[in-house]
């Protein structure tokens, strides 16, 4: 396997992609989900830019230096992003699946699942606050 230093950080993003966008499915069979209408419902909400973006700024205090450049990495590189996103929460959620793709190819699983983790909290805190507002 490639050196992941020797890879474009888009290149390490688009593996990050597919590995996070597995773990989601995964998950949403693990917590119950199995009609599948409501798993792509509920995966949207997990694989948006905006709920990428959001956790990057979530986990960014405890990185490491290295996982820190590859995040600037990720966020720096050029390319072109969807009309329906702003390009700051794009660029932000391609820094994060640049990550997810660094930890897949140095076998950081466990570091992955703890990111990973977060998400779940993250979108619990989200439906709370959604429900205290209706």
């Amino acid at each position: 396997m490639r050196n992941w230093q020797e890879m474009n950080a888009l290149t390490l993003a688009y593996l990050g992609d597919a590995v996070y966008e597995l773990w989601v499915r995964t998950h949403l069979l693990e917590l119950g989900y199995e009609k599948v209408k409501e798993l792509h419902k509920q995966a949207i909400s997990y694989v948006r830019a905006s709920t990428q973006a959001q956790l990057l700024r979530v986990l960014l205090p405890d990185l490491d230096e290295v996982e820190q450049r590859v995040v600037l990495r990720g966020r720096n590189a050029k390319g072109g992003h969807p009309k329906n996103v702003d390009v700051v929460t794009y660029r932000h959620a391609t820094a994060f699946e640049s990550l997810v793709g660094y930890w897949h190819m140095n076998g950081q699983i466990e570091r992955m699942q703890w990111a990973f983790n977060k998400v779940d909290n993250m979108l619990q805190e989200e439906l709370l606050k959604e429900a205290g507002n209706v």
